[in-house]
């Protein structure tokens, strides 16, 4: 039972980077067959990846009509980020409140962890080491709700986010962010983790526009492969 959902992880990834670098463009139809054949697999991965992409808000599925990619607007994405923002904001400053110890020992593992993905040049290894430490801290809130509202939104943010550590000197950057939230959060000083963390989720200005080239430049590179 555990190999078919792996696999469907690994599809539901291999699908959002398409649709993250305009791969697979808004609107586009996702055909079943095409996929099974692609990544030589069976329909049942590739139905619970379509599953988890419509959950996510990335995929619309219609009764009839198949799957396509949903329509996502520049301006779309930054509202997206915005409300991101805020909701990392807040769960920063309830960890800071209410975090215990145990938590706080998980928090600084997960930011370790992160620290050897960013000495190896590893941004995708970095990304999914990054998620864990972000959810340390939706966790450590102790508010379900946040917790769960937070998580949904990150998801459906997954390939945008994973893609802006691949703008060159992110990858630095996003560490020493992460120890300014770490220290914030041990300190107990919860505006400090809310203002830590708003500033490092926030996509505007400069750091929008490097994401919106890097998504430019990996289409290229993906329609002269």
């Amino acid at each position: 039972m555990d190999e078919p959902l792996s696999l469907a992880d690994r599809l539901r990834e291999s699908i959002e980077e398409d649709i993250a670098t305009g791969k697979l463009p808004p609107g586009a139809p996702l055909d079943e067959a095409e996929l099974t054949q692609r990544f030589g697999v069976s329909r049942t991965p590739v139905r619970e990846a379509m599953v988890q992409l419509a959950a996510a808000g990335m995929v619309d599925i219609r009764h009839r009509r198949g799957a396509t990619v949903a329509q996502l607007s520049p301006q779309r994405l930054i509202e997206m980020f915005e409300v991101m923002a805020e909701f990392e904001a807040m769960c920063g400053r309830y960890a800071a409140r209410r975090m215990q110890a145990d938590q706080l020992a998980a928090l600084e593992a997960a930011h370790l962890a992160c620290e050897t993905a960013r000495n190896a040049g590893d941004a995708d290894t970095y990304y999914h080491l990054n998620e864990n430490f972000h959810h340390q801290i939706y966790a450590g809130s102790h508010n379900g709700f946040l917790c769960e509202q937070a998580t949904t939104l990150h998801r459906r943010l997954r390939p945008y986010r994973r893609l802006q550590l691949r703008v060159k000197g992110r990858l630095q950057a996003s560490f020493g962010e992460h120890q300014a939230i770490v220290d914030a959060i041990k300190a107990g000083d919860g505006e400090r983790a809310a203002q830590a963390l708003r500033g490092h989720v926030m996509v505007q200005g400069e750091r929008f526009a490097d994401l919106m080239a890097a998504l430019s430049q990996l289409r290229t590179a993906t329609e002269q492969a």
